[in-house]
């Protein structure tokens, strides 16, 4: 039981509440669903002389192509994220940009220094490093939990 216990208390010390997430990017069909008295507010004002023209109305709800994503832009210098580089898994600290390769170290080697080229980079899969709130709370009610059965083995 001891062993458990302690097996426990380490891996929940050795536990980080900051995990690499990919940013989703703003969908402009999900605000028009989420205000649709907008989309008929605009659609009942249109001009009388727009709705008499032989020409198909406009689609307010149609799904615009999404704007390419600048890689550049994503991986700005000093950004601790994690990146897809032909199929394989980097986690690196940004340093700079020289012209269009990255110049980037591993986050637990600053010594080493890892080049890409932009176009090498998977920019589906950038994942930035975020707090997780649910992590914390999770290893927070553990530790509370870890400590109130240590007072009651103490105590008993």
């Amino acid at each position: 039981m001891r062993k458990n216990f302690y097996l426990i208390i380490i891996l929940c010390s050795l536990t980080s509440c900051y995990t690499y997430q990919v940013k989703k990017p703003v969908d402009p069909a999900a605000n028009n669903k989420q205000d649709p008295k907008n989309n008929t507010a605009l659609a009942n004002t249109a001009s009388p002389q727009m709705n008499n023209t032989g020409a198909a109305p406009q689609n307010l709800n149609a799904v615009q192509a999404p704007a390419p994503v600048n890689v550049q832009e994503k991986l700005a210098p000093g950004k601790n994220v994690k990146i897809e580089v032909n199929g394989k898994s980097y986690k690196v600290i940004v340093d700079r940009w020289e012209s269009d390769s990255l110049v980037a170290h591993p986050v637990r080697n600053a010594k080493t220094s890892l080049k890409f080229h932009k176009n090498q980079i998977n920019s589906e899969k950038i994942a930035e490093k975020r707090f997780s709130q649910p992590i914390a709370d999770i290893l927070t009610v553990t530790a509370y939990t870890a400590i109130g059965v240590g007072i009651y083995l103490l105590v008993r």
